[in-house]
């Protein structure tokens, strides 16, 4: 049995989260105080960093949740200690994410944290472990926005709202398609308790490519453009414009050089 010190270093946060959290607020000073000659580097440092931030807290809900619902196992996993190293698949947690970010500006978490399911039991309880983490997307959207709809950002620096608007932007998409009940998503984790055993073992095979799936559909230009239409939609009713989330991709991609934005002069 371990001991009680050991049992608090299973939670404990980590220093390797810790560190991605620094980089992202001295990079998110870097952009604020305009130190880089080059903007674009410190959004994208300063976005990548908050996006991975998010992803960390996003398992974290899954985990902790999975703990007060009977899986005292979390903690021994190291799933409790926010450290991305410790997630079951490194690679669909924190590395497709940000590729898909990357290569389309679509924020959609991958799988992680393996859950010991026959610990846990009622079928509330399952569901609620699955709607934890795209529920910490849709808080943190809701922080992200906060400044917007709240008319808290009178004086502060243009591309600092540009890229504070495009974050908003994935954590939105982030919290959309993770809720789609398709295999592989937490969607489908929230409604898959309630299926008979001959559906889930029907749709079992198809759970490690829905994730890729969804990415693969929204390349189709009417299912991106019919997409981000409602994205943009539900923005601008949390008060970020499609001129802040355009913007703050533009300077996202920093390889394609700095934009220029143009000068609107507003109609007397």
């Amino acid at each position: 049995m371990k001991s009680a010190s050991a049992r608090r270093g299973d939670r404990r946060i980590s220093p390797v989260f810790l560190g991605i959290a620094a980089v992202t607020a001295v990079t998110g000073w870097a952009v604020w105080t305009d130190f880089s000659e080059v903007p674009g580097i410190p959004v994208f440092l300063f976005v990548t960093g908050a996006w991975i931030v998010s992803l960390c807290l996003h398992e974290y809900a899954h985990a902790r949740t999975a703990l007060h619902s009977g899986d005292l196992s979390v903690g021994d996993k190291g799933y409790l200690t926010l450290n991305p190293l410790k997630y079951t698949h490194a690679l669909l947690s924190i590395v497709l994410p940000v590729i898909f970010v990357i290569m389309g500006g679509i924020g959609l978490p991958g799988g992680a944290v393996y859950i010991e399911r026959g610990r846990i039991h009622g079928r509330w309880k399952h569901s609620l472990i699955s709607a934890a983490g795209p529920l910490t997307n849709a808080l943190f959207a809701v922080v992200c926005t906060a400044p917007f709809w709240l008319d808290g950002l009178e004086g502060v620096p243009d591309t600092f709202r540009y890229a504070l608007g495009f974050l908003a932007l994935l954590q939105v998409t982030a919290a959309i398609l993770n809720f789609l009940p398709v295999p592989g998503l937490d969607g489908y984790g929230v409604i898959e308790p309630w299926l008979s055993y001959k559906i889930r073992r029907q749709v079992e095979p198809f759970a490690p490519f829905g994730l890729l799936a969804v990415f693969a559909i929204l390349w189709i230009p009417s299912v991106n453009h019919w997409f981000f239409d409602a994205v943009d939609a539900l923005l601008r009713g949390l008060g970020v414009t499609e001129w802040d989330t355009y913007w703050g991709r533009r300077f996202y991609e920093f390889w394609k050089g700095t934009p220029e934005i143009p000068t609107v002069t507003l109609p007397r």
